[in-house]
């Protein structure tokens, strides 16, 4: 049988049912200078060790209490490189059910594929953890609203691992100061926001394309490939479908769109006061058709609002690029907002008198408080849905009509059967 350390949400209670402690105790275990007490740990497990899952894990120095307490790979070699980053304290899995059993762990940190997210979510939030999944927060949009559901039925928290709308959007400064902007109406209504590479976007869609016709080879030792597939289609194994390349499959991922979609959308939607709602109109220019299995590529994305705004996405590597010298937010009757200009002039003076957003949690804060300001379930949700529309759009070569309220397709069956996507047996939500 394993021995389990104490977590931070089982310390406390069981001092206090204790009674007056009498005991001689490690120095670590009662805090201080230097030292970091068990009760104030949040410990973690990591699903996933490759290139992403590796920043997740926290090594476990000599002397404090351990917060990386479990790592999880389906490759041997990946899961060696995680036991050997964490160290101390820290044990391996290959089946991350297993992993879930575990009572002496806060949080589970998921970095795996992202036809992954979902159902680990999912299950984290029933088994009582918090969760830090890596973006795209899921696969599908299905997917999406059975894991908001599933975080708020359970009363966790859950955060994407994006990070913009926190602190400085590129070179137009901070999120919270750009949503100050907008919400003070000077620039009018409705906007129009641009996302392409005369803005500073880089959407990576020939770096992460998929390859068709993959000759298939023997699966290495090392990997458990089945479990890899997961609820993906089976297909053969080539080595360009996992790893560092699947993001070029669309049973997996979404190529570029999906890399830094919610790295750049979700701001955005935060900086229009859209944490809540979505667009009713999506449009794609892109190649067609589209490869059934290898992401192809695609030139630009429309997204319109019930309320006239507008989002447009230029990849800038294919059919033609964004015009330089447009601004990166523009209101009605010339009035703009770029890092090089603005009309009216002199518009951060005007925005003294408008008082500042909600302050923004980290998942570290909002774990410890239990309050959910920020990347939680809904507002991630939202942001990662327009990924999973841009994709419908650029797939189906179709403008996408949809409806915000419900989260369905209006009048498109094609466009609607990828929103939800079956699994292969036996996953399911």
């Amino acid at each position: 049988m394993t021995k389990q350390k104490v977590s931070r949400r089982k310390f406390i209670g069981g001092a206090l049912k204790a009674g007056a402690l009498f005991y001689i105790v490690p120095r670590h275990v009662l805090g201080g200078r230097g030292y970091t007490p068990p009760s104030e740990v949040i410990t973690r497990a990591v699903i996933g060790c490759g290139g992403m899952g590796m920043g997740h894990i926290v090594s476990n120095v000599e002397g404090r209490p351990p917060e990386t307490l479990a790592v999880c790979d389906v490759d041997q070699d990946h899961l060696a490189n995680g036991m050997a980053r964490a160290g101390r304290g820290c044990e391996a899995y290959t089946d991350w059910r297993r992993l879930l059993e575990r009572k002496d762990i806060d949080t589970i940190h998921i970095a795996t594929p992202p036809h992954w997210h979902g159902l680990m979510c999912i299950a984290a939030a029933q088994c009582g953890f918090d969760v830090l999944g890596e973006k795209p927060m899921t696969h599908t949009i299905a997917e999406g609203k059975a894991l908001r559901a599933a975080i708020q039925r359970y009363g966790r928290i859950y955060h994407v691992n994006t990070f913009f709308r926190y602190g400085n959007y590129y070179r137009f400064g901070s999120s919270m100061m750009l949503k100050k902007l907008v919400d003070s109406g000077l620039l009018g209504k409705p906007l129009t926001v641009r996302l392409s590479q005369a803005q500073g976007f880089n959407w990576k869609i020939k770096e992460w394309s998929g390859r068709a016709n993959l000759a298939p080879e023997p699966v290495p030792s090392v990997l458990d490939y089945d479990m890899w597939l997961g609820p993906a289609p089976y297909k053969p194994y080539h080595p360009h479908r996992v790893h560092q390349s699947f993001r070029g499959y669309w049973d997996y991922d979404g190529g570029g769109l999906t890399d830094m979609g919610q790295h750049y959308l979700d701001p955005v939607q935060y900086i229009l006061g859209k944490d809540n709602t979505g667009p009713v109109e999506i449009s794609s220019t892109a190649q067609w058709p589209q490869h059934p299995d290898a992401v192809g590529l695609w030139e630009r994305v429309t997204f319109k609002y019930a309320d006239g705004d507008v989002i447009t996405i230029n990849s800038g590597e294919w059919g033609e690029n964004e015009p330089d010298g447009l601004p990166f937010i523009e209101g009605p009757r010339g009035k703009v907002y770029d890092s090089y200009r603005t009309d009216p002039p002199g518009l951060f003076d005007l925005l003294a008198r408008v008082p500042d957003p909600p302050r923004l949690l980290g998942f570290d804060e909002a774990v410890r408080t239990r309050q959910k300001s920020g990347l939680n379930e809904v507002s991630s949700h939202r942001s990662c849905s327009l990924v999973s529309l841009a994709i419908i759009a650029i797939r189906t070569g179709r403008t996408v009509h949809w409806d915000p309220d419900r989260e369905e397709v209006i009048g498109d069956e094609q466009a609607g059967r990828l929103v939800s996507v079956p699994m292969r047996a036996p996953w399911h939500l």
